[in-house]
């Protein structure tokens, strides 16, 4: 397994920023080792990306939810072994995959948990509970993140339970209340109420999901209230009375007593980062289990050891966090490192999805600038008729003044995918010409683009 060994580079972690430093090192010659204290995938694979998105799928298609404008209003059952199921299968395939990835790379894998002696040096622990230690020239701390569990509630995983402890349920009750409308908050929210479960949303928050245009989070508050989840913004969570098979009992701040089936807990998540032995290579992590780094080449103040991931705090996105990888492999071995581009897209995988990319409305007033806003409803596309969708929208901003592109915002089915379109055309400087001359294939839910922009280009005109 590699144990006793020196190495060029020992990744601790093999989620999505792990994966990507270690098989960067391997292809510029580097002899490397990546270290997983649970199964190839970490967190993004078996507790976090993969099988949320995988869940939303799924409840999406055995629901029959895409069809029901045209079909019938009616939730078709979905139990719970058909979710996990797909989840567990998704699981393996994805770690086929890596540790192909890995093999093809001459990438050595192990599993066990490794702890730093000093700065060139870890101990690992394996799965065997055999203890070795490795030296290295550099490492790369990718070991994600763990639910944040307060102190004071108890998480018996089966009426109070993390987005972890979620996937390990064997029934999931008829009613739910979801705390924390954060993107896991939003995503599980939203994705049980189209299972046909009554949620409740708690938040503290008046305001949730702030760094998303404002306009797409009405549209998105709207379209659940319509579908039936009840939000209580800008209400705290101050203790969980009971707990049992009768039903849970919540108290909310302002005295409000909610009785539910289960309370998923879903407000944040902290670095995992407390068994590391950081202080004995002279690092140190932030309350939230977070280490500083510099933000251009993802070192620590340990030179040799870099920090990528949602270790190293926002944006916390499995997509920037790959990049992270790559730049901070790059750098640990002289070679020329990129800068990512300012304009990366967030998606949230909430039911309608929600995408975004540059400048939200908010933004550019703040700055001052002259603005138009172009808009095109999915409902009013050719595509959006075929399909069925009543709700969702494509909204671009654009500087009045030199016409270019400030932002993209979509809600909507396949948001995800199409703010591609906007994130490129924000990145070589584009405008509503660009978007008004162009040709998109017909029927699509990308002609939006081409709607939105002639809405803006007929306003640019008369101001």
């Amino acid at each position: 397994m590699g144990l006793g060994k020196t190495y060029d580079f020992v990744v601790l972690g093999s989620g999505p920023s792990g994966r990507r430093s270690a098989i960067q090192a391997a292809k510029l010659g580097k002899k490397v080792l990546v270290v997983e204290n649970q199964k190839p995938g970490g967190v993004s694979v078996h507790t976090g990306t993969i099988p949320s998105k995988t869940i939303r799928e799924t409840v999406l298609n055995l629901t029959g939810f895409r069809e029901r404008n045209f079909y019938s209003n009616v939730v078709y059952p979905a139990a719970e072994e058909d979710l996990y199921g797909r989840v567990k299968a998704t699981q393996e395939r994805e770690m086929e995959v890596l540790k192909d990835q890995f093999a093809r790379n001459n990438v050595e894998l192990v599993s066990g948990s490794a702890k730093f002696l000093d700065p060139n040096m870890v101990e690992i622990t394996t799965e065997e509970g055999v203890k070795e230690t490795i030296e290295a020239q550099k490492f790369v701390i990718a070991v994600g993140t763990n639910c944040y569990r307060p102190k004071e509630l108890q998480f018996d995983g089966r009426f109070v339970c993390d987005s972890d402890q979620f996937l390990s349920l064997s029934h999931i009750p008829e009613s739910v209340v979801v705390i924390g409308a954060g993107v896991i908050g939003v995503e599980y929210a939203s994705i049980l109420n189209v299972l046909g479960r009554e949620v409740t949303l708690v938040d503290p928050r008046e305001n949730y999901l702030e760094f998303i245009d404002r306009e797409i989070i009405a549209e998105f508050t709207s379209i659940l209230r319509t579908r039936g989840v009840s939000f209580r913004l800008g209400r705290k969570l101050t203790d969980i009375i009971s707990a049992s098979e009768d039903g849970v009992r919540v108290a909310l701040d302002n005295g409000e007593i909610l009785k539910t089936g289960m309370v998923l807990y879903a407000a944040g998540r902290v670095g995992a980062t407390s068994d590391l032995g950081l202080k004995n290579c002279g690092l140190s992590a932030d309350s939230r289990g977070r280490i500083t780094v510099n933000r251009d080449t993802f070192q620590t103040k340990k030179t040799n050891i870099y920090a990528v991931g949602d270790v190293v705090g926002f944006p916390a996105l499995a997509s920037t966090s790959m990049a992270q990888g790559r730049i901070a492999a790059c750098h640990a071995f002289g070679e020329e490192i990129f800068k990512p581009s300012e304009f990366y897209p967030y998606g949230i995988y909430s039911v309608p999805e929600i995408s975004t990319c540059g400048m939200s409305q908010t933004d550019v007033e703040e700055l001052g600038i002259d603005f138009v806003v172009g808009s095109a409803k999915f409902a009013e596309t050719s595509r959006g008729q075929i399909m069925g969708t009543d709700c969702g929208f494509l909204k671009l901003i654009f500087s009045q003044e030199k016409r270019e592109l400030l932002g993209a915002h979509i809600i909507g089915e396949g948001a995800s995918e199409l703010i591609h379109i906007g994130q490129a055309v924000l990145r070589f400087g584009g405008g509503v010409d660009y978007f008004v001359e162009n040709i998109f294939n017909f029927p699509t839910l990308a002609e939006a683009y081409k709607v939105a922009a002639l809405n803006a280009w007929n306003k640019l005109r008369t101001t």
